[in-house]
């Protein structure tokens, strides 16, 4: 699957020049939106279907600054996948660079806050997913 593009914007930097650390984890929401987009099956489309995946914890290890006009390349790829959990790596770079990795955790839920089997409600992306982590 082709990576995320993302361009760092002047009022991403900090004060020194470098994209301020809470970004990455916003790099890492987009790179999964567009991740699923990709896929099919995307976010808005699931929740319209009553399926969340909310963030249960979220993780990122900067390796090299970025700053203003950098373009990053963000890869998404299954590390673990259950029924009605999963975890994500990304990995961003700059001009083939790893510049930071990261990794979500993430479960299944529907609108009322319960358990969401994926591979019963949505067999055809679980396929996808499972094919990916293997």
């Amino acid at each position: 699957m082709e990576p995320y593009i993302r361009k760092i914007h002047y009022y991403e930097t900090d004060k020194m020049g470098f994209t301020h650390h809470s970004n990455y984890i916003r790099f890492m929401e987009e790179a999964r939106i567009d991740f699923f987009e990709k896929l099919g099956k995307g976010y808005r489309e699931v929740e319209e279907d009553g399926v969340y995946s909310p963030v249960m914890s979220v993780s990122c290890e900067y390796k090299r600054p970025t700053d203003f006009g950098d373009v990053l390349e963000i890869t998404v790829e299954p590390e673990t996948l259950k029924p009605m959990r999963f975890t994500l790596l990304y990995t961003m770079k700059r001009d083939g660079a790893v510049v930071a990795v990261g990794k979500t955790e993430h479960c299944f839920l529907n609108r009322s806050g319960k358990f969401v089997n994926l591979e019963k409600t949505y067999p055809e992306v679980w396929e996808i997913l499972r094919e990916m982590a293997e």
